[in-house]
């Protein structure tokens, strides 16, 4: 049996678009190619506050048989603190809970490889308040594809997936998540 992955975002279907393709070149660069990468599919969360609720109170039922939960916050209101608590609360019901904090929001990912086309640096990208909308989605309307369900945003983090090293590199927390991973993977 494969090792399965659910992968919990705040928005499935805004940011699975995102997520899944970058969890699977990172369950790839752990030696885990065939794992089974799941985004939450139920409930259908709808922020921050409503993914920390169902992760606490509603999941363990449903998906507690997944090898590894990963959650991926926004910077905004995820503290280091809060996803440490986190963390601990779901281990006290046998589940392996791993969060990356996306810094600002995980829509950085896909732009790593666009960094070119930004008007601000890199670190000031990653720092920008209105980062989404001022930075992601102009990139996204010049290298997406409107007709598309995912309006092109799966396109854009293959492209920066290309160079996996490079957006470990830029984002620092995904190297750290990598790193988090391959230990629980050694440990069990």
């Amino acid at each position: 049996m494969s090792f399965r992955v659910l992968v919990i975002p705040e928005d499935p279907l805004q940011n699975g678009h995102i997520l899944k393709p970058l969890v699977q070149a990172i369950m790839r660069d752990v030696g885990k190619p065939a794992a089974r990468v799941t985004v939450l599919p139920k409930p259908r969360v709808r922020g921050y506050d409503q993914a920390v609720k169902a992760i606490r109170n509603e999941l363990q039922e449903a998906y507690g048989s997944m090898g590894l939960w990963l959650f991926f916050p926004d910077a905004d209101k995820a503290s280091i603190k809060a996803m440490q608590d986190l963390e601990t609360h779901v281990a006290g019901s046998g589940i392996s809970l791993l969060c990356c904090t996306a810094q600002p929001e995980l829509e950085i990912y896909a732009c790593a490889a666009f960094r070119q086309h930004m008007r601000i640096t890199w670190e000031q990208a990653r720092q920008h308040p209105r980062m989404k909308e001022d930075i992601f989605e102009p990139l996204l309307r010049k290298h997406g594809d409107p007709r598309r369900a995912d309006k092109g945003m799966d396109p854009m983090i293959r492209q920066s997936l290309k160079n996996l090293p490079l957006l470990f590199q830029l984002c620092p927390e995904l190297n750290q998540l990598r790193n988090r991973i391959a230990s629980h993977l050694r440990k069990n």
